[in-house]
């Protein structure tokens, strides 16, 4: 392709809406341009690199025994329905965009498709002879993102691979899910990209395990968790660990004290003189469930621990049933306009402790009338603690369960992993953090969907039983930026080969030297002959403003055609490194043929 007929502009300057290097870069470089929040053209440059990103995908799943397939972006609220998932996707997470056809159907555009495809597989599969199956496609979805940003990190529509898997049984289903696992670690291996596979909370998706890929990125949104010997890693809302050993409490007599001032346990903590390790702190949310009924919940943890509000939707999740729900729409620590709405009186807010009154609670339909009370497992077996008096400014010390407080019977594990806690497969390993962008995302299901929908077969003895499942998603315009993140320097973008939009580019410094225009030509045609996809740079502009554009668009190669040719050579210039070389015009083709297979193979 000449550049001189491409739609090519690019920008000198950062654009305002770009907050991180990747965004900025591919705006700049002519690759993505902004038509509303979340939603990006892919211009020809970007189109190139994710249909390379698509190709490698393609291949990798073709190769697992998955079969291609395009399912309908626009799904019907019934199926949703029977899955149970509507109200999680429009109301309680909010991401699907949802409307009412002249019909007056509602409908919902695709977050994703395990609805869809559990529709299908209930009416074709009939026997365990169809099985196992696994389906694929790659298509733009659409999630109602709150605050899109990132470009295409945090879309509102983005490309992804999502493939879902029917197997006879569990063990079947795992074995699908671990060709899945190699299958993206070949992916991200052949794009060139630095990456971790790590532990991860399954959401709204469900099932009893998954497992993300994570590119490592100083810009991720996500924390990494892992340890040195390469045995443990997980996303933090995932992350397990031993917290450190607690400090024994300086009290021995049950006592109230005044704590003027210590709302927090910093503050709390050096008032008294004593570990925060010795203190339980309670923390106050609020839970609405599906059916519309509000649940308070009283956390009590030890003093030094967060609560990870992941895993505790997930306990809410657990026991909606027992307030007859079965989803969850909301999550929050309740502020003063909150708390005015079911408080009888105000509640001593840095004071409270785990047996805080159920009288607090105004009684009014909707509103469970009691405290759901939770401990976490750091604070069970803390003995002569300090904590609340429920009166504000006051505390008490020397404390113990089964005495002065009734333990709450809900016993959950909801605190927070933290780097330089110890890991639970060896205590000497220490956990680490690194930052990533999550590309990938796989889960066992089992029977989550086919048991709701009714997607069964039968069996060798004449059952009907309901299919085992998996779904494995690969955001592929998400990992395109996620390379940019990843590998960039100060002139602009560094492509791993096999996903860079051309592999090269010819550049003439002069297009009114016959001389250089015909070298460049030969070398332009020669090159893309030999199947090194090549860029001719053949726009009548300064040579300077040529180099910039090449280094900013990241083509690994640059062939220029100037001072050298009197001696029948040319300038390479590898993009990564900037080492330069002068060689033969007529050794080009033969060096880079050799460059490209080395980058790939490596």
């Amino acid at each position: 392709m000449r550049l001189s007929q491409m739609l090519f502009v690019t920008l000198r300057e950062d654009p305002a809406d770009a907050e991180i290097p990747s965004h900025k870069l591919l705006v700049r470089a002519g690759y993505i341009r902004r038509i509303a929040p979340g939603g990006y053209a892919y211009l020809p440059l970007m189109w190139r690199v994710l249909q390379k990103i698509s190709q490698i995908v393609r291949e990798e799943m073709n190769a697992a025994g998955a079969q291609e397939c395009l399912l309908p972006q626009l799904q019907p609220a019934d199926l949703w329905r029977e899955s149970g998932r509507w109200d999680t996707y429009t109301k309680a997470e909010g991401i699907m965009f949802s409307l009412v056809d002249r019909q007056k159907r509602e409908m919902g555009l695709g977050p994703t498709h395990e609805e869809v495809i559990t529709a299908i597989a209930r009416d074709m599969i009939r026997s365990y002879r169809q099985l196992p199956l696994n389906l694929y496609q790659i298509q733009t979805k659409f999630r109602d993102e709150i605050r899109p940003r990132f470009g295409l990190m945090r879309g509102r529509e983005f490309i992804m691979k999502d493939a879902y898997s029917f197997d006879l049984d569990e063990a079947g289903m795992k074995a699908t899910y671990q060709k899945m696992n190699q299958a993206y670690h070949n992916i991200l291996r052949r794009c060139g990209l630095e990456f971790r596979a790590v532990d991860a909370d399954s959401g709204a998706i469900g099932g009893s395990g998954s497992q993300e890929f994570m590119v490592l990125a100083e810009a991720g949104e996500d924390e990494v968790l892992y340890t040195a010997d390469g045995q443990y890693s997980a996303n933090v809302e995932k992350a397990v660990s031993l917290p450190p050993e607690a400090q024994p409490s300086p009290f021995r007599q049950y006592e109230k004290k005044a704590t003027p001032n210590t709302e927090t346990i910093e503050t709390l903590s050096q008032w008294l003189n004593c570990p925060a390790t010795a203190i339980v702190k309670n923390v106050l949310y609020q839970a609405v469930f599906d059916n519309g009924i509000t649940v308070l919940v009283l956390v009590s943890l030890r003093g030094d621990q967060e609560v990870n509000e992941v895993k505790l939707q997930n306990e809410l999740v657990k026991l909606a049933g027992h307030y007859g729900g079965k989803a969850l729409l909301a999550l929050m620590v309740p502020d003063e306009e909150a708390q005015q709405k079911w408080a009888a009186k105000p509640l001593p807010l840095g004071y409270i402790a785990p047996d805080l009154a159920d009288d607090y609670i105004q009684p009014q339909k909707g509103l469970a009338p009691k405290f759901l009370r939770l401990i976490d497992q750091t604070a069970v077996d803390l003995t002569h603690f300090v904590t609340g008096a429920n009166e504000v400014g006051y505390h008490v010390v020397g404390a113990n369960w089964g005495k002065e407080f009734p333990k709450p019977k809900q016993v959950v594990d909801i605190r927070k992993a933290k780097p330089g806690d110890r890991a639970l497969h060896d205590p000497t390993q220490i956990l680490q953090t690194a930052r990533g962008i999550e590309i990938g995302h796989i889960f066992q299901l089992g029977t989550k969907y086919s048991q709701a929908m009714g997607a069964t077969y039968t069996n060798e003895q004449g059952e009907e039983v309901p299919l085992v499942m998996g779904c494995y998603g690969v955001g592929v315009s998400r990992l395109a930026q996620a390379a940019v993140e990843q590998s960039y320097d100060a002139d602009g973008i560094i492509w791993p080969v096999a996903i860079a939009p051309y592999h090269a580019i010819v550049v003439i410094p002069n297009v009114n030297d016959a001389a250089q225009v015909a070298a460049a030509e030969t070398l332009y045609t020669q090159l893309n002959a030999a199947g090194i996809e090549t860029l001719l740079d053949d726009r009548d502009e300064r040579a300077g403003v040529k180099f910039k554009d090449s280094e900013l668009i990241g083509v690994p190669y640059r062939i220029v055609t100037g001072k050298s040719l009197k001696e029948g050579k040319v300038e390479v210039v590898q993009r990564a490194t900037k080492e330069t070389q002068v060689i033969p015009i007529d050794e080009v083709v033969t060096t880079l043929k050799s460059a490209l297979a080395s980058a790939t193979l490596s």
